[in-house]
């Protein structure tokens, strides 16, 4: 499962600073210099400015509102990417191996216990926008779903449509 190859490569990582990359996102050329430059060992984790991979307006709406969220702090979440410090991701036991859902945002909820969160605007991780192109907004409606779901229950046994 992807927990547990995270978990894996968080193990292996010889490095102090830990990234975990979306299979269907993209870093501009300059993302690792920017984080490197911006994220500070008083952040635990954090996250780049979101980018669709498709210039349609309807999606970067989508993505004005997320990156918004992310900036204002109303929703600590992951653009497709997630950065955070080794041994801080080693005290939190890494990624829950039980989540198939929200497991970004759980690992982003436990690591912010040990310091801040840190949205960084100046470089993008780009997504693919396959997921919406399949099921157009219901795709966004899921998400909401599943959001305010996991905040009255427990997510282990939810998982997402695969979708190739």
């Amino acid at each position: 499962g992807l927990g547990r190859a995270r978990n894996l490569g968080g193990a292996k990582a010889r490095g102090r600073l830990l990234l975990f990359l979306d299979a269907d996102t993209q870093l501009d050329s300059d993302a690792l210099a920017t984080i490197a430059r911006e994220f500070t060992p008083n952040s635990a984790c954090g996250t780049l400015r979101g980018k669709p991979d498709c210039p349609k307006l309807l999606y970067r709406m989508l993505y004005l509102w997320k990156n918004f969220l992310h900036r204002a702090s109303i929703h600590q979440g992951s653009s497709g990417v997630i950065f955070c410090w080794r041994d801080q991701f080693k005290e939190v036991g890494g990624f829950d191996v039980c989540l198939q859902v929200r497991e970004n945002s759980d690992l982003i909820r436990r690591l912010r216990r040990l310091g801040n969160y840190k949205y960084v605007s100046a470089a993008a991780a780009v997504t693919s926008m396959r997921r919406y192109e399949k099921r157009g907004l219901s795709a966004t409606w899921d998400w909401l779903k599943i959001w305010t779901e996991s905040l009255v229950t427990d997510l282990r046994d939810r998982s997402y449509e695969v979708v190739r």
